[in-house]
């Protein structure tokens, strides 16, 4: 209890996993909160102390170690650094890693799509250094971001860490709740701000890669980005002590080399999680991913988290594309070798920090030979994407003929049970091995010889793990025992015996088995470092297959489903011809969904009012568009049959209503909030689509705002836009504003009952069918036939005396300026006034109660 205690002072912060024998136990604190979140029995280690301990068994830790992990808490791993046969006294134990969600490395525990980030952060005033790394496939990169603390809450929410590491004293910054609120399973973690100054961060970078400058990182100027990462660096090391090897170089990126698209924009276009239930099902993601590897998942969702905004990149990736397209039989053979490649990236990882088991071993001795085939596969591909990814594939021959000769080819599940070293890899193993083997079939000669030797037909020579060898003689020939048997055991009915000639034999046999465990450990470690030496080349040869990987998915995604090519040019512009929702097609009938086209530009098309009633599709078609520019940013292949644009630097996307009442905002505050961060953040070259703004609040407000935010994206930004509305009254702003342009979701009337035809046309619907709406959802007759009537008192003339639309009137254009009823009348604003004026330390009470009553009447007035 004494060592452990010293070991849970040094780690306070965390669980500590104490291993005793086959078990971790856990003691006192610990123990109390442990055996709660692990549903396992609570109990003591003796009666008189009390002490509260629970305990796990070690060979099936992880899915007790994910459990704490999941509800939030580090867990410090004390292991056993030597033989308890062999220690004197204490065992020696320490504490050999520190698991917390951000540095998970088991594949066993981790989602094999998801990347696991711990990501740290630096803030001032006007730029953030953000920095991120995945342990678990040793990718590490960092970043600037100019603009401060939105980008950098954006950045968060982009990257989605599992742990954020941040400078003590930031944790008290309201920012610190900004990033909570969109992220509720992310653990921030208090670092000691020395671990974020520049000259401490520089100096572990250079001593970790072993270099002069940062210069070949392109990081030398930028600081941020160099505390960031230091930061992430130290922390690894803490945790891993030391064991970090498999981490890269950082990777440096800036928000300009792709699209930004953010949080808001993300959930409302639904790319990775269905937007009612939070789930991957039906969404953008569940759609195009048809991956074969783990790696290429992971790196088809940063295609989509980092769109392209190099034109070349992306004309690079489609080619590769189009050429897998063209080539059906070797598509296919392509996507079988990759159904045969497991996650290298991770059984890399884990072979560098020590923890890859033998069968993973043997799992990547084989992807790496499928990678070898995967190669020849590619020899008749010659895009500039696929012909550097085959130059990143190099020959591994002979590490994989090492591996062969090195590890048996159905290997135990851990090195501790014999077996893993294959026969005739070292001559010294084989020879124990051949003095175990032996041990049996000289038990059975030594029995014979001494049954003859004796008279004793009965004997018997035995071995179990207490006793080790031993020759068994009924208590009915004891007076035949030779005098050279040494008694060793006395049993009811028998005695135990040993011979110098068995003893020595038991010598030799155990020594053999010792040294084969000794020996088949030091040997896996030797072999684990050698791969360690084609550190640099596997993870090129990760990377590449990850890749082709994500292309192979493209092609088959465009060849299943049809997609076409989309072509870039320098207008900006996007023009679509029979544009399709990739997730809403692919879940009705075939050829049950209606194509729309859509022409947006900045010279005559900027703003496309889009009216129609509720379930003709508005929402539909903006949220097509939206999607159809993201995937073809990122070089994949788009559901319509044509399609030309301009580079998008951003998609904005304001669809649906939600609340965030827990963070007290109301449905209207969250998408008046959204509008506003558009507003501020598009450029003339981003894409906005917004649905129904201005509808969480009153009718007259709903459409002033909605009226007004349409005018400040035509005349101030200058951004292309589709705005579905349910406000026809928005589609007059094409009589003021020459860019306008209405358009409307084809439906006919007949008998009083809606048709939808889900087509986009020219041209604003006069009326919203709302009422028509409702009876199809089942409203009572009465209510509807009421609602007729009312709407028919509201209708009226919406033209001045100039023929202007009354909404258009502008006060800078002469007009009068618009009132709104305030919160007080203006009775009550005189009252506030002359409160203002009181001065209460110098009034007496008799004349504070007279101005009271005065104030009062004045209210009754």
């Amino acid at each position: 209890m004494r060592q452990y205690s010293e070991l849970k002072n040094k780690y306070a912060d965390a669980i500590l996993f104490f291993r005793l024998g086959d078990f971790y136990e856990m003691f006192l604190d610990d123990a109390v909160v442990a055996s709660k979140i692990l549903n396992i029995t609570l109990t003591a280690r003796n009666k008189e102390s009390n002490v509260p301990l629970c305990g796990v068994p070690h060979h099936s830790a992880q899915i007790y170690l994910k459990r704490l992990l999941d509800a939030g808490f580090k867990v410090a791993i004390c292991e056993q650094l030597e033989d308890p046969a062999k220690a004197k006294g204490i065992v020696k134990r320490d504490v050999v890693r520190v698991l917390t969600p951000g540095t998970i490395a088991d594949i066993d525990v981790l989602d094999p799509r998801e990347n696991n980030y711990l990501m740290a952060v630096t803030l001032t005033n006007s730029a953030a250094g953000v920095s991120f790394a995945d342990i678990s496939t040793g990718e590490f990169f960092t970043a600037e971001l100019a603009g401060g603390e939105t980008e950098l809450i954006e950045e968060i929410r982009r990257v989605s860490p599992k742990e954020l590491l941040v400078s003590a004293g930031f944790e008290t910054s309201p920012l610190i709740k900004k990033i909570k609120d969109g992220s509720h399973d992310l653990m921030i973690t208090i670092q000691d701000p020395a671990r974020f100054t520049l000259k401490s961060a520089k100096g572990l970078l250079l001593e970790h890669f072993q270099i002069s400058n940062l210069h070949s990182f392109g990081i030398e100027n930028m600081p941020l980005a160099v505390s960031a990462a230091g930061a992430v660096l130290g922390y690894l090391i803490d945790t891993q002590k030391g064991n970090i090897k498999n981490i890269n170089s950082p990777r440096t990126y800036t928000n300009s080399d792709s699209m930004i698209i953010d949080e808001a924009t993300r959930r409302n276009l639904e790319i990775f999680s269905n937007i009612s239930r939070g789930s991957r099902e039906e969404s953008l993601i569940e759609i195009i991913d048809l991956t074969s590897t783990p790696m290429g998942a992971r790196e088809l969702k940063k295609w989509l988290l980092f769109p392209l905004q190099d034109r070349h990149k992306i004309t690079e990736r489609q080619d590769a594309i189009e050429e897998i397209c063209l080539k059906p039989l070797e598509r296919r053979g392509i996507i079988e070798i990759l159904c045969s490649i497991n996650d290298i990236e991770r059984l890399l990882s884990r072979t560098h920090l020590g923890s890859v088991t033998p069968r993973e071993l043997v799992s990547l001795r084989e992807s790496l030979q499928n990678c070898m085939e995967l190669k020849k596969s590619l020899r008749d591909f010659s895009s500039p994407f696929m012909s550097r990814l085959k130059e990143d594939m190099a020959d591994h021959s002979d590490l994989i003929d090492y591996l062969k000769n090195a590890i048996e080819d159905s290997p135990p599940q851990t090195i501790k049970d014999c077996g893993v070293i294959k026969q005739g890899f070292n001559k010294e193993l084989d020879e124990l091995r051949s003095i175990s083997r032996e041990g049996e079939k000289w038990m059975v000669q030594l029995e014979v010889k001494e049954r003859s030797r004796t008279g004793i037909g009965s004997l018997k020579v035995r071995y179990n793990r207490v006793f080790g060898y031993y020759i068994d003689v009924t208590r009915a020939n004891l007076h035949l025992v030779p005098q050279d048997y040494i008694r060793k055991q006395s049993l009811a009915n028998s005695e135990r015996f040993i011979t110098q000639e068995l003893k020595e034999f038991e010598e030799k046999i155990v020594n053999a088995n010792e040294r084969i465990i000794q020996l088949e450990s030091t040997l896996f470690d030797e072999i684990r470092k050698k791969i360690t030496e084609f550190s640099a080349p596997l993870k090129y040869l990760a990377g590449a297959v990850a890749n082709i990987d994500v292309i192979a998915s493209c092609a088959a995604v465009a060849v299943k489903r049809n997609y076409c090519r989309p072509r870039f040019t320098d207008r900006n512009e996007i023009v679509i011809k029979d544009g399709r929702h990739p997730v809403i097609e692919s879940h009705i009938q075939k050829n049950g969904f209606v194509p729309n086209d859509a022409k947006i530009d900045t010279e005559e098309n900027q703003i496309l009012i889009i009216t129609g009633p509720n379930m003709a599709g508005k929402s539909t078609v903006i949220r097509q568009v939206g999607l159809i520019v993201l995937l073809a940013h990122t070089g994949s292949f788009v559901p319509a049959a044509e399609v030309s644009m301009g580079i998008v630097d951003r998609i904005f996307a304001r669809v649906g209503a939600m609340d965030e009442l827990a963070r007290g905002r109301s449905t209207f505050m969250v998408e008046m909030n959204e509008t506003a961060y558009i507003l501020r953040h598009a450029t003339e070259r981003s894409l906005i689509l917004l649905d129904e703004i201005g509808r969480g609040t009153a009718t007259f407000d709903g459409i002033s705002i909605a009226w007004a935010v349409a005018e400040y994206i035509h005349e101030k930004i200058g951004a292309k836009t589709l705005f579905a509305t349910h406000y026809h009254e928005l589609t007059e702003l094409a009589i003021t504003k020459p860019r306008i342009k209405n358009f409307t979701i084809s439906v006919r009337e007949w008998n009083e009952k809606i048709i939808f035809l889900r087509k986009l046309v020219p041209g604003g619907a006069s009326r919203s069918f709302g009422i028509q709406v409702g009876k199809l959802a089942g409203l009572p007759l009465e209510v509807v036939e009421r609602a007729k009537e009312i709407l028919a008192n509201l209708e009226k003339g919406e033209f001045d005396s100039a023929g202007k639309p009354r909404i258009a009137k502008n006060t800078k254009e002469g007009g009068q300026t618009a009132s709104q009823m305030t919160f007080f009348s203006g009775r009550d604003l005189e009252v506030i006034e002359e409160l203002k004026k009181i001065a209460p330390e110098a009034i007496t009470p008799i004349e504070a109660l007279q101005i009271l009553n005065s104030l009062k009447n004045k209210l009754k007035d």
